[in-house]
């Protein structure tokens, strides 16, 4: 959708900058495609520089789960203690390899710290108004602009094996009623398998949040990039950023210095800046001018073609946490959670949980051809919140980054507050609980 005149005096009044005004987004997946996309559409002028292809990192091969049910954290009350029972066992979900590392301890200490409530809900406060703008922003995507993405509006159901464990989220179904507004209804294993024939009996229940919709990811950044080069958006693949060179207004920065893929030095001059390198953001630390308190959480998916009896429902099986999304034009089964740091290998035992996962819930759990075996760095903050804010070395640089686990479920909420943040007029989100000063 290419910007009219009219609409860019509109944004201008709004304290968006004028279409002469040159934005840099710095890294090419979901957040900051997003960004790209508001930004573009508000008037400015953009490029992306991406140190791999855009849309290649995390935002390729997860679920696919717009989900505002996603509102608590991981640092809940005893969830150092569940997960590290959960690890004792050969098939756990879970998997952390220690490294004599600064930021590795730090993170994990802050991480324990943050789990009570206070934490918890100050965390699911802040994560509620992103996931429901965000759900809000993506139906405007699809409906109003016709971006295709194979957009489904099924719900998630949550399959639990326990029957106690079962009947004891009725509590935290509560609580999120209550306190959010966002509830989910329950079926009895009987009632689960009428409403899901593809899984199989012995099931103790399940809750289907209704609310939660689905799409495929890797179309969405294919979709979001074609919109993007016919508003006039630039790409820079295959570069990475080192540093930032100072010279702009106010002491901001005046340019970014990378290396292209041919491993020549080159600068991008622009006016501002927006930093969403998701889990390799606290590579840029010392050039930002604060620690990013980042940790690259590893998870896993396999694509497949659709099983016989694929499910019509996305599906999260509680006791492995294995999530199952059907697509239109596939099938996917993902997840896991590896603290293992950068590693770029692909561990078979892990891909080997999901589909174990799937055979133990589902009547026909595989499809007949994988068609790829994928593994993403998600970027995992210790307390839940992206950090969305300014930097506090340059007035003109600004970072959307850590989005842990629900990057895809945030990125449109997120990519329209950065513009607007950046505009300096209104936001249709209190930023407050994104700064980074938090960490610090």
């Amino acid at each position: 959708m290419i910007q009219t005149s009219s609409s860019v005096a509109k944004a201008a009044a709004r304290g968006a900058a004028s279409p002469g005004d040159h934005v840099a987004v710095i890294g090419g997946g979901v957040i900051g495609g997003m960004s790209a996309w508001y930004l573009a559409r508000a008037g400015y002028r953009v490029t992306v520089i991406e140190r791999d292809a855009f849309g290649a990192a995390c935002s390729h091969g997860n679920c696919g789960y717009i989900c505002p049910s996603h509102i608590l954290p991981l640092c809940q009350p005893g969830a150092v203690t569940k997960t590290m029972r959960a690890m004792l066992k050969p098939n756990s979900p879970f998997a952390v390899k220690p490294r004599l590392s600064k930021s590795f301890v730090s993170w994990f200490w802050n991480f324990t710290r943050s789990c009570n409530e206070r934490d918890m809900m100050e965390t699911g406060r802040a994560l509620h108004g992103l996931l429901q703008s965000s759900l809000s922003l993506y139906r405007e995507l699809v409906n109003d602009d016709g971006v295709d993405c194979e957009w489904q509006e099924h719900g998630l159901l949550f399959v639990h094996d326990d029957a106690n464990a079962f009947q004891m989220y009725a509590e935290t179904d509560r609580m999120l009623r209550e306190e959010f507004g966002v509830g989910a209804t329950p079926y009895d294993g009987e009632s689960a398998l009428e409403l899901e024939p593809a899984l199989k009996p012995g099931i103790a229940g399940a809750w289907h949040y209704e609310g939660d919709c689905h799409l495929r990811p890797d179309k969405l950044l294919e979709e979001i990039r074609q919109r993007l080069e016919g508003m006039g958006v630039e790409f820079l693949e295959s570069t990475s950023v080192e540093s930032f060179e100072k010279g702009g207004p106010a002491g901001g920065a005046s340019r970014v210095v990378a290396k292209n893929g041919a491993g020549e030095r080159i600068t991008v001059d622009a006016d501002h800046f927006v930093v969403a390198t998701g889990a390799m953001t606290p590579f840029l630390n010392e050039h930002l001018g604060v620690r990013i308190p980042i940790e690259p959480g590893k998870g896993y998916s396999i694509t497949m073609t659709k099983p016989g009896r694929m499910p019509k429902y996305p599906l999260i099986f509680e006791d492995s946490h294995v999530a199952v999304t059907p697509m239109e034009t596939g099938y996917r089964i993902g997840s896991t959670m590896e603290f293992v740091g950068y590693d770029t290998s692909i561990n078979q035992k892990r891909l080997g949980l999901l589909t174990a996962a799937a055979e133990k819930h589902l009547v026909d759990p595989l499809g007949p051809e994988v068609t790829e075996e994928w593994y993403g760095w998600r970027p995992m903050t210790w307390d839940g919140r992206p950090i969305i804010d300014r930097s506090p070395a340059h007035a003109n640089v600004w970072i959307a980054a850590g989005h842990s686990m629900l990057g895809l479920s945030m990125a449109t909420g997120t990519g329209r507050l950065v513009t607007e943040m950046i505009g300096g007029g209104e936001t249709h989100l209190d930023p407050a609980p994104f700064r980074v000063s938090r960490f610090h």
